[in-house]
């Protein structure tokens, strides 16, 4: 879309959610000569900020998800600019991408490339895609490729609240200033922490409260059908109870169920729809559906991405669809306000690892780990119903197994990153001999955050960007669903680091503000219960209906196409998978994916 001015020319992915309001300012500044719109969308009112305030000014005052670039006629100037969580991403490169001696700049020769997808960039007659072989490491070890490498050489992706641009001089000398910064969710969350904590439990309850509802209110706004993902969880519960709370009719809600008991939600789900009088549907997802949906993964996600939760999101997605065109998730819930059973545990077991000298700590690795997993899993079914339902795990032989991994970490960090990680000897499975990149090196040290607040921190900038929004994006988008999520709201994210971590975590329990939020509108039994994640069966799919899959991925001919990966190694974990011995199916599943990508695409290798 071309300005008013003509100065201006904008492509634009996402939705500005406030952009009524922004009219309203720019019709308060420009009491003289107010704004002409030819039309009602939230482009042009984009395009008309920028032509008024500049481009800094627009993006601070925008709120929305958005990947934008807008090419400057004047100065012959391309900006590229991401939104403020990474909602949507933005890659960016040459067509002839290289890798470069600054880590910092994008290197490369030919045209200049740029979209929310690789395969946009794909389709240009000049690609040469160069595999990105030191993104390796990093994706085997997490699931995802991260931060702002991409897999292809000379290939990156815009990082949340960052801009860049480019001129013509920057594309005919093969090199790209770095990224400059317009947000960012640690500046903001040392200002929230600095602008006064909300004293005392029910001063955050009501400031969540008052945040949350109004930036569902936000999201609500849409002149096609709205609905939202429902998983009978806290944080999806709590959105479409807010949701129910301003709407005039019941909302339509969806959620995805498995034949699985262990990992089906729907039932609860369906308890809390029936509660606050939603419009239900439950997709019951059954193992051909996933043998359907995993060969097209590859085309889903233009990168390697193992997370297995794209499954149950992807087929959600697809249902929601059918209905409505705009969905509401609860996504982001976690890494706000302390979701995740690391944010409890790591601080537990640091306070009582540090006191065991390190060869005691190593003894005791060695005898969990003298124990298959699949016996702890055992021992945690005839057990479970004697302990406290947070100590009930799903997979508790896994979580012992990924403790014993990292019994002899130097830190509460190094325990937090090698908790994280997916598998933790990711250089094994490339054929390397030594442990590869320390975990801990992977996540920096900031300053002002510790303990709790560094987690939570740490999760919004890596997992969250890396896993949980590139999985509802891309799964969401592959049937053209819109998925708004109310948690990244700029309001929302302020007041949620105004809150001191030890009311987040509070008697024990994750979440503790949302709960108690939650609790207003839903009974307590509905939702306590043992956190679930949206997973899947993927252990006992690898053994039964996607076995001809994987075997035809790990054969002797796509391993040769990828030489990179150790053989002997990737084909041990598959054995010793198939006999039942330990938990081997993420690690499995991260190779079986990087081969389907590879088979697919078929990268050129350095």
């Amino acid at each position: 879309m071309h300005s008013l001015c003509r100065r201006y020319v904008i492509a634009f992915n996402g939705e500005i959610y406030n952009h009524l309001e922004i009219r309203q300012k720019l019709k308060a500044e420009s009491w003289q000569t107010p704004p002409v719109w030819r039309g009602h969308s939230d482009t042009e009112t984009l395009l008309a900020a920028f032509s008024t305030w500049g481009t800094e000014r627009t993006l601070q005052v925008a709120v929305g998800m958005f990947a934008i670039a807008l090419w400057d006629r004047q100065t012959r100037t391309l900006t590229l600019a991401r939104d403020r969580f990474g909602e949507k991403p933005l890659y960016y490169g040459f067509a002839r991408g290289k890798l470069g001696h600054n880590a910092n700049k994008v290197h490369g020769s030919g045209p200049l490339l740029f979209g929310s997808e690789l395969k946009a960039l794909m389709a240009h007659p000049e690609w040469q895609g160069t595999l990105a072989t030191d993104a390796l490491e990093g994706y085997l070890r997490f699931g995802c490729v991260g931060g702002e490498s991409s897999v292809f050489q000379g290939v990156a992706k815009l990082p949340p609240g960052c801009l860049v641009q480019v001129s013509l001089a920057d594309v005919l000398a093969g090199e790209l200033p770095a990224p400059g910064t317009w947000w960012s969710a640690q500046r903001a969350a040392g200002e929230a922490m600095q602008a006064g904590r909300l004293e005392g439990p029910e001063a955050a309850v009501s400031a969540v409260g008052q945040a949350l509802g109004q930036s569902v209110r936000h999201r609500m706004l849409a002149d096609v059908p709205l609905g939202a993902f429902l998983s009978g969880g806290i944080d999806s519960s709590l959105i479409v109870a807010l949701m129910q709370q301003q709407a005039d009719r019941p909302v339509r809600t969806f959620s995805v169920g498995f034949d699985d008991a262990r990992y089906d939600e729907s039932t609860h789900a369906e308890a809390v729809a029936a509660h606050l009088g939603t419009e239900h549907l439950t997709l019951q997802a059954t193992s051909r559906m996933a043998v359907d949906l995993v060969p097209n993964l590859p085309e889903l996600f233009d990168e390697p991405f193992a997370d297995s939760s794209q499954l149950p999101t992807a087929l959600v997605a697809r249902l929601t669809r059918e209905h409505v065109t705009v969905a509401l998730s609860g996504d982001a819930g976690d890494e706000l306000f302390g979701g995740y059973n690391r944010h409890l545990w790591v601080p537990r077991i640091w306070h009582q690892l540090k006191r065991l000298p390190l060869p005691a700590r190593r003894a005791l690795a060695v005898t969990l780990r003298a124990i298959p997993s699949h016996r702890y899993d055992r021992m945690m079914q005839l057990g479970g119903r004697l302990l406290p339902s947070q100590l009930r795990l799903r997979t508790f032989g896994e979580k012992l197994h990924k403790l014993a991994a990292v019994l002899a970490s130097p830190g509460e960090r190094a325990l937090f990153a090698g908790v994280a990680a997916m598998n933790h000897q990711p250089a094994a499975l490339l054929g390397g001999q030594g442990p590869g990149r320390v975990p801990e090196a992977l996540f920096p040290a900031l300053q002002q955050f510790t303990g709790v607040e560094w987690m939570l921190l740490m999760d919004t900038l890596h997992y969250m960007v890396d896993d949980v929004l590139v999985k509802v994006d891309r799964a969401s988008m592959a049937s053209s669903l819109e998925v708004r999520v109310p948690f990244l709201d700029p309001d929302v994210f302020h007041t949620a680091w105004r809150i001191p971590a030890e009311i987040k975590l509070r008697n024990g329990q994750g979440k503790w503000v949302l709960r108690q939020l939650l609790y207003r509108h839903v009974p307590r039994e509905l939702i306590e219960r043992p956190k679930m994640g949206f997973a899947v069966p993927l252990d006992a799919w690898l053994r039964g209906p996607l076995r001809p899959w994987a075997e035809d991925l790990l054969a002797s001919a796509s391993l040769k196409d990828l030489p990179l990966l150790d053989t002997r190694q990737v084909r041990s974990l598959w054995r010793a998978h198939l006999r039942g011995q330990g938990h081997h199916a993420q690690q499995l599943w991260a190779v079986l994916q990087l081969l389907a990508w590879q088979r697919r695409w078929k990268p050129s290798l350095p």
